[in-house]
């Protein structure tokens, strides 16, 4: 861990492109509200709380600091002692949450711990001060984890959807939003933003595990990608975010056909009326369906094989789809049941 200093200045170009984005875009971080950071202690989330706290007074937020355990290597308990010390003597507001390894037995798993926790906290301060509730949750995904997810995505075989993902705002229960203000910044710029505020940093041993597939991207892949083109992280990033409007765009148009196709229920259509479709619509069709009804890691193999089978005259039939998920079809109608115990 570096030892951080005091700061003569807390004003940057840093701050003030963080500044214009907030202007661009209000209901990012909303003024008069709580901000609860999720905070690793890594260098991108310091970077996000050293801006956040340095224009709190500007947007007269409230902030709180919520950090996960993982418990996945030896050094997580003092990695939490450390990281809660510094904000009690920055009189930030500091919480924080330890998992058992069943909660985060992999990379999914320890995803939605998190998020299941930050929701559980958010909930709890907005009941506690109605004045200032807490409906944005902050995360430092950086334009570079938006690049390796690009990257691992394509890899497994993505739709649009899968190209325009980690979006900077995306609401995750009721009047709860994910915020990710850091999309605008790279990897070193964040590692930049921590070395001029002297911010100190701690490294979690198991961000060099390249067993891990988004690590082995990090370590492996984007050095190449960014030594052949420089800034390449961002420039991938910057392809998601020009997508991402035209995805939007392609799921309202999916939802009316959804509607048009749907059966008594969500989970069938009517296959009859779907073949009425070109490939390439029905294709979005499905995916946007499957979406709906809770199908994850859904490939182009899968929705190309899974259009292909429900096509005019070819026989009744079923696939298996992850997370015990049953898609089935006979002659006029598609179902989708989860055979989940």
């Amino acid at each position: 861990m570096s030892q951080s200093t005091s700061i003569d200045r807390s004003w940057s170009k840093w701050h003030m492109r963080l500044h214009k984005r907030l202007k661009q875009n209000k209901s990012l971080l909303p003024n008069n509200s709580t901000l609860l950071l999720a905070i690793s202690g890594g260098q991108d989330s310091m970077a996000l709380l050293k801006l956040i706290i340095d224009l709190k007074k500007l947007y007269k937020w409230q902030v709180v600091i919520w950090h996960g355990d993982h418990q996945w290597h030896t050094k997580s308990s003092q990695i939490e002692e450390e990281l809660k010390l510094w904000c009690l003597n920055k009189q930030i507001s500091f919480h924080s949450s330890k998992a058992n390894k069943k909660e985060v037995a992999n990379e999914e798993k320890a995803r939605d711990w998190r998020y299941k926790n930050l929701i559980m906290k958010a909930k709890l301060l907005s009941s506690n001060n109605i004045y200032f509730p807490c409906t944005r949750i902050l995360t430092g995904h950086t334009a570079t984890d938006r690049a390796e997810t690009i990257i691992m995505n394509l890899a497994r075989g993505t739709d649009l959807i899968g190209l325009s993902t980690l979006k900077e705002q995306r609401n995750l229960e009721n009047n709860i939003d994910l915020a990710r203000p850091l999309l605008i910044f790279n990897r070193d710029e964040t590692l930049e933003i921590c070395e001029e505020f002297k911010l100190p940093v701690w490294i979690d041993p198991s961000n060099e595990n390249i067993s891990l597939t988004r690590n082995k991207i990090r370590k492996e892949i984007l050095p190449i990608l960014n030594s052949i083109y420089k800034g390449a992280d961002s420039r991938i990033a910057s392809v998601a975010n020009r997508l991402e409007s035209y995805s939007e765009d392609q799921q309202v148009f999916a939802k009316i056909a959804i509607e048009f196709c749907q059966k008594e229920e969500i989970n069938s259509l009517s296959r009859k009326k779907l073949i009425q479709f070109t490939n390439s619509i029905r294709k979005i069709i499905l995916i946007n369906w499957l979406k709906i009804i809770g199908v994850k890691r859904l490939t182009a193999l899968h929705i190309e094989e899974i259009n292909t089978k429900i096509s005019q005259r070819n026989p009744p039939g079923s696939i298996h789809l992850h997370g015990n998920f049953l898609i089935r079809w006979d002659k006029e109608t598609i179902y989708i049941s989860n055979n989940k115990s």
